[in-house]
């Protein structure tokens, strides 16, 4: 995923937008959401996994340009 498309990104993105903006795959993703080591913050939404993007940057030490 390109800078562009990282800063493009809405507010909250799915597991796997996640899991390819860290260069990992999906199943992988999962798996460490399961077991707590998810390196980026996630919000269980009932059955759905959302990724804020502003913690997602900021582990990929991403920053979004001024306004």
């Amino acid at each position: 995923m390109t800078l562009e498309e990282l800063l493009a990104l809405p507010p909250t993105v799915n597991v796997t937008t996640a899991a390819r903006a860290l260069g990992i795959g999906v199943h992988k993703a999962y798996s460490l959401i399961r077991n707590g080591s998810f390196p980026v913050q996630t919000l269980r939404l009932g059955s759905t996994v959302k990724v804020p993007t502003a913690a997602l940057w900021a582990v990929l030490g991403v920053t979004p340009p001024a306004r």
